[in-house]
């Protein structure tokens, strides 16, 4: 006998087919120019999908190029059109398998990740129930920290973020550091004058620095008060990272795994020793059913993970991660999510998202007239 409907669900007595997938690109300009150690931009591209089931819609996303969503229309919607929506998992082996010749890293699984984030909400509001609920939560809530400051930022910029993050409620904040080392000891100065000595701080280098030169700015900004060190080196350079695990000052955590778009490079990361507290970014790494299993890695080593960007459905996820450290409030991320999506989350007193219990599903919908300027695929 199958599961009893929730008000408003489809039946559950059987599998519940996709029916269609949609998929399309946003282009938005960012509100200022932007640069961290190695990279400058000026727009961010959202590629967004949306599920079909038995009267229900969920949606998912991911932030990539246009050929994500390319990827998306040509081969994933295939795959997963006629699937059970309540076997997300099935569904996610199966885009696996079918990409093999095309390369997952990189665009394939962004696409994969979207398509997967887009089921596991559709999973959530066929049976009526919040996603957080459905994946099993450990926590009530994600705790967050404040994520831009830019190298591009002048001294004002910087200073309105910051306070901005501090009328927020969060604890912690992160700036971009490396581009321009000389000017870095006053944009940490800058900072902490802002923030004060009560909240926390965190750098990113975004791979900026060679092994010696992150070793001799660890200890500088130990010494600053950073207590989080990101991709000091490249995430590439796994013995870099170790060297820097190892032999960097006490207090200060080494973190990287933004860029890691399977499992096996999570395994790698942490069989190497590289990291204090590991990240993955779920519309990266192949979606929820990938940071699951990410999450299991470190919890099999009592290693914290710490989730990267696109906060409004990080935090959902982050409800179910025992291991779990932080979500990375970033701006352009806030910013594009609060333009795209109704029901989105705000942060509550002491900096943590809360997921809506009282909505089906993640809670988004987007806002499909308003995002159509934006549009390029």
């Amino acid at each position: 006998m199958g599961r009893s409907a929730a008000p408003g669900s489809a039946a559950t007595s059987g599998p519940v087919p996709c029916e269609g997938i949609d998929v399309a690109a946003y282009t938005v300009p960012t509100d200022a120019p932007e640069s961290d150690g190695t990279l400058e931009w000026d727009a961010t591209t959202l590629v967004v999908v949306q599920a079909h089931a038995a009267g229900h819609v969920g949606l998912g996303y991911t932030y990539a190029g246009p050929p994500a969503a390319t990827t998306v229309s040509s081969t994933l919607a295939g795959i997963v059109e006629g699937r059970d929506v309540l076997a997300v998992p099935a569904a996610w082996s199966a885009m696996h398998a079918a990409v093999r010749n095309l390369g997952r890293p990189g665009v394939v699984a962004e696409a994969i990740s979207a398509v997967d984030i887009a089921l596991w909400d559709l999973h959530a509001r066929v049976l009526g129930l919040p996603l957080s609920v459905v994946l099993g939560p450990v926590h009530d809530a994600t705790p967050i920290y404040g994520s831009g400051g830019f190298t591009s930022y002048d001294d004002q910029q910087l200073r309105a973020q910051l306070e901005g993050w501090l009328a927020a409620g969060l604890p912690q904040v992160k700036i971009k550091v490396g581009r321009d080392p000389d000017a870095d000891p006053h944009r940490l100065a800058l900072t902490r004058e802002v923030v004060g000595s009560a909240v926390g701080l965190f750098v990113d280098a975004n791979g900026a620095y060679t092994r010696k030169q992150a070793l001799a700015w660890a200890q500088r900004l130990a010494d600053q008060g950073v207590r989080w060190l990101e991709e000091p080196v490249t995430s590439d350079d796994l013995e870099g990272l170790a060297l820097l695990r190892d032999h960097g000052p006490g207090g200060l955590d080494i973190a990287a795994g933004e860029y890691g778009y399977d499992l096996p490079t999570f395994h790698r990361m942490l069989a190497a020793g590289a990291v204090d507290c590991l990240q993955a970014d779920v519309t990266r790494c192949g979606g929820i059913t990938a940071t699951t299993r990410v999450a299991a890695l470190c919890d099999a080593r009592n290693i914290d993970l710490s989730l990267h960007c696109a906060p409004q459905i990080s935090a959902h996820v982050g409800t179910a991660i025992w291991h779990l450290r932080h979500l990375e409030y970033f701006h352009d991320h806030v910013r594009i999510e609060g333009m795209a999506f109704d029901g989105v989350l705000h942060p509550e007193p002491g900096g943590r998202l809360r997921p809506d219990r009282s909505r089906p599903g993640h809670g988004l919908e987007l806002r499909t007239t308003d995002m159509e300027r934006f549009r390029v695929a």
